[in-house]
C-alpha cells in the first residue's frame, strides 16, 4: 500500500480508501462478510474509512465502530457524512440551509456517528449534500468552527452531489473546508477542470468516489443485470440508462493491456491524478478488497494510455442521489 499527504491536516492516508455505502445501505450485503473485509483491509494497510450516517441507518458506522475495536492502535483515519434534514438526495436550488443543515442538526447527527462509532472525536466529519447557495451563511460556518472548537472533529468536509463538482468552490472559499468528496473515474472528469486545480493550489484533499461507476467499471454487469427490490441500483441502471452504459463500457475493453482488469484499469487512472488524495472503491467482501488494494503498488498507466482514456468522458445530467 502507498500513502499520499491529506493536505493541511499532515495526515498520512492510504491512496485507496475504502468506502462503506455498499456494506450499510445496499440490500444484498452481509455484516459477517463486512467485518471480515474490513479486517482484511486493516491487515493489508489501508488506513482510509469513509461511513455515513445514512448508510444504514447508522448500521455502516457501528460496522466500522466494531472494527476499530478489533483493531486497537491501528493509525486509522475516520470519516463520516452529516444527513440532509430533509433526508433528500440531491439537495436543489432554492432550498434553504434551515431546511437541510441547521446548527443543531449538524452537532445532533455528529453525536450519533460518534456514538455509533464508540469514539470520542471524529477525523473527518462531511455534510453529505451541498449547495453553494449556503456558502455565505453564517448559521454553518459557526456550527463547524464549534465542532472543532469543542474537539468532536478533527477536520471538516463536503461531499458535492453527484455531476456538479463545481457546486461547492464558493464554500472553499471560506477557508472552513479541509476536503472534498467527488465522484471522479473514466467517464466522470469534469472534476479536473475547476475544482481539482483550484483544491491542488489551495491544500485543499481530494476523496474520489464512485471510482467504478457504481460497478459498471468491473465490466461485470450485462443486459440483465437486476437488484432486490428496493436497492438504488435498479435505479441508476435503469432499463433506459443501462444500454449506454455497456455499450461505453464495451469501448473501454480494447484499451486494456494485457493482464490488467476493467476495475484495475478504473482505479490507476484515478491515481494518475496529483489531485486525488484517496480513492474509496466500495468493498463488501475479502476478494473486493485483494483486488482494490493491490492497485496501491506505484505503477502509473502509460501517458499514452491516460490520454485514450481522457476520450471516453460523458457529460451526464445532474440527477439521482448521493
Amino acid at each position: 500500500m502507498r500513502y499520499r499527504t491529506l493536505p493541511r491536516t499532515g495526515w498520512t492516508i492510504s491512496e485507496v480508501g475504502y468506502g462503506m455505502w455498499g456494506m450499510g445501505g445496499w440490500a444484498d450485503s452481509n455484516d459477517e462478510e463486512s467485518a471480515a473485509a474490513l479486517d482484511r483491509a486493516i491487515a493489508l494497510g489501508c488506513t482510509f474509512f469513509d461511513t455515513a450516517w445514512v448508510y444504514g441507518v447508522g448500521r455502516s458506522e457501528r460496522l466500522l465502530g466494531a472494527a476499530l475495536r478489533r483493531h486497537p492502535g491501528q493509525p486509522l483515519i475516520v470519516a463520516s457524512k452529516i444527513p440532509p434534514k430533509n433526508m433528500s438526495w440531491p439537495t436543489v436550488a432554492g432550498v434553504p440551509l434551515a431546511d437541510v443543515y441547521p446548527a443543531d442538526h449538524i452537532r445532533a447527527y455528529t453525536e450519533k456517528t460518534l456514538d455509533n462509532l464508540g469514539l470520542p472525536r471524529l477525523d473527518l466529519q462531511q455534510f453529505h449534500v451541498w449547495n453553494d447557495e449556503w456558502a455565505s451563511d453564517p448559521a454553518w460556518q459557526r456550527a463547524v468552527a464549534r465542532l472543532k472548537d469543542e474537539g468532536l472533529v478533527r477536520a471538516m468536509g463536503i461531499s458535492v452531489n453527484r455531476w456538479e463538482p463545481s457546486n461547492v468552490l464558493k464554500a472553499l472559499e471560506t477557508g472552513l473546508i479541509d476536503t472534498v468528496q467527488v465522484v471522479y473515474n473514466i467517464f466522470d472528469q469534469a472534476p479536473e477542470d475547476d475544482l481539482f486545480p483550484y483544491c491542488q493550489a489551495r491544500g485543499i484533499g481530494i476523496i474520489a468516489r464512485v471510482p467504478l461507476d457504481e460497478g459498471s467499471l468491473t465490466g461485470t454487469l450485462t443486459p440483465t443485470s437486476t437488484w432486490p427490490a428496493g436497492d438504488w441500483r435498479n435505479k441508476y441502471f435503469s432499463a433506459d440508462t443501462l444500454p449506454d452504459t455497456l455499450a461505453r463500457v464495451e469501448r473501454l475493453i480494447p484499451l486494456l493491456p494485457a493482464g490488467m482488469t476493467l476495475s484495475e484499469l478504473a482505479l490507476r487512472f484515478i491515481l494518475g491524478h496529483p489531485a486525488v488524495t484517496t480513492t474509496i472503491p466500495g468493498m463488501r467482501r475479502v476478494g473486493h478488497v485483494e483486488q482494490n488494494l493491490a492497485v496501491s503498488d506505484g505503477r502509473p498507466l502509460p501517458p499514452r494510455l491516460r490520454d485514450a482514456l481522457r476520450a471516453h468522458r460523458w457529460e451526464r445530467i445532474p440527477q439521482g442521489p448521493l
